[in-house]
């Protein structure tokens, strides 16, 4: 059974505390063994800072952005030459659909080209303030940098922070999930391997619980916090930074309404809420959960939702004739099957998820659920639910559909779908989130920034502005006439 291991310093090791202790990762779709982790402590975290600290201070790894180009260009590379291998093991350990991993993993591969083209061409500026004096602003790697994980996306999500943050010329601690940390493992093994990447510049660290999180977050030596993961540890990871004032990126939770007008076309409006809202097993934090229909379509357009829901066929990831995969463990599963419960107490329920028996029963499965909500004050509209479970609510007009979706402290992302081109950039530019859609969700590319509003965090992710959190900017002033 293969065992992930903490990687310090340029090494792979088990421990450095002394005491070694072994994690279970559980394939979901069984409920069996699948891998086993090393478990660590805050004294591999502090080796591991202490590592990124050395070789920021000491080699020229911030100084070299050709160097740091070509390592990530080689670096997606050697991840495309892995992929499949590197997927099936996604699958085993998430759950998802292999297209899913295999999407996931060429996601990873693109952010990293296309940061390796930006880490050669990180300008400041120079500008002359009066005759002779001149002020030189630099743009510099803002230092140790730590990278906090969840599981349901390792692959693009650890890519992502990682790629802007090494073009920059930061070091980086990354604290993966336990449940996938093997293959974020197997990603940081195609990087590993470059003798041209200095010992310490990048380093990983295995947790199941909080302490190695704790202190990442606490420590002055680390400079900048990319986490993405629940509003919830998001806050807590903003107050255990505030007393060394370092810098966040957060991607929380989200809740993304699909706002449907009557003028919508309903074939591909079904399609694309069924693919938005069922990716990942609704596992995904800009998939689509609040499903906003206007009056006049809302009875038909209801139905056809029903029966396409209906129709999804759940099974294991690696089978090609599953369109959804199982949910991280049977925690989740059953705690998705217990809000059903309650939503069929309190709501009309309009298609009822179940865990599936036979050679399914082991797993964390369930089918798709729609619920139909009016009440803004719904836990099932303000809470992340975070599963195969949708929302239905209705609306009379362009303004009350604008007020509805932006009726939740969540604002991540969001879809318009109507044959009216100017009717959507209208609604677009009325709703609180970071990203919008039109007539499509979940289309996301490294070139592209992302990031929430309000509980969805702050920061950007992809595109130029990636960048923005792992740099620095100095001012240097000098004279030429003295």
């Amino acid at each position: 059974m293969q065992t992930a291991k903490q990687f310090i310093d340029g090494h792979w090791l088990t421990q450095v505390s002394g005491s070694e202790r072994l994690g279970q990762s559980i394939n979901p779709a069984t409920g069996q063994v699948a891998a086993l982790f090393c478990d660590g402590t805050q004294a591999e975290a502090e080796a591991a800072v202490a590592a990124a600290q050395r070789a920021f201070d000491a080699t020229n790894w911030k100084r070299s952005p050709r160097l740091r180009a070509e390592v990530l260009l080689d670096f997606a590379a050697r991840l495309d030459a892995r992929k499949e291998e590197i997927a099936d093991w996604l699958v085993t350990l998430n759950g998802k659909l292999r297209r899913e991993a295999l999407g996931e993993i060429g996601a990873g591969i693109s952010e990293l080209r296309y940061y390796a083209g930006l880490a050669r061409n990180l300008f400041g500026r120079v500008l002359e303030v009066e005759p002779g004096c001149y002020s030189s602003l630099d743009r510099e790697a803002a230092g140790v940098c730590a990278i906090i994980l969840p599981w349901n996306a390792p692959v693009t999500l650890l890519v992502r922070s990682l790629a802007p943050a090494l073009a920059a010329g930061c070091t980086v601690v990354i604290k993966p999930a336990c449940q996938t940390a093997l293959v974020n493992n197997m990603v940081i093994e195609c990087l590993s391997c470059d003798t041209r990447v200095p010992a310490g510049v990048v380093n990983s660290v295995i947790e199941s619980g909080s302490e190695v999180s704790r202190y990442l977050c606490e420590t002055p030596s680390v400079e900048v916090i990319s986490f993405t993961g629940s509003s919830a540890v998001g806050k807590i990871i903003a107050q255990n930074t505030a007393s060394t004032l370092k810098r966040l990126s957060l991607e929380l939770g989200g809740k993304a309404p699909a706002l449907v007008f009557a003028d919508a076309d309903m074939d591909k409006t079904v399609a694309g809420i069924v693919a938005g809202g069922m990716v990942m097993a609704g596992q995904q934090c800009t998939a689509i959960t609040r499903v906003l229909v206007e009056d006049a379509a809302y009875d038909s357009f209801s139905l056809r939702l029903v029966e396409a829901l209906k129709a999804v066929k759940v099974g294991p990831g690696n089978d090609p004739s599953s369109q959804m995969g199982c949910l991280i463990d049977v925690r989740n599963r059953d705690r998705i099957d217990a809000l059903m419960d309650t939503a069929q107490a309190t709501q009309r329920v309009l298609l009822r998820g179940r865990a599936p028996g036979g050679a399914l029963a082991a797993g964390a499965f369930i089918t798709p659920s729609l619920v139909e909500v009016q009440d803004l004050a719904s836990d099932f509209i303000q809470k992340e639910l975070f599963g195969p479970l949708l929302v239905i609510e209705r609306f009379v007009s362009e303004d009350e559909a604008v007020s509805r979706a932006n009726a939740t402290r969540f604002g991540l992302a969001a879809s318009v779908w109507s044959t009216d081109a100017k009717k959507s950039r209208r609604i677009a530019a009325q709703l609180r989130s970071g990203t919008v859609w039109s007539n499509s969700h979940n289309r996301l590319f490294a070139e592209a920034e992302t990031g929430g509003f309000r509980d969805s965090g702050y920061g950007r992710l992809h595109g130029v502005e990636g960048l923005n959190d792992f740099l620095q900017t100095k001012h240097f002033y000098f004279e030429t006439n003295t």
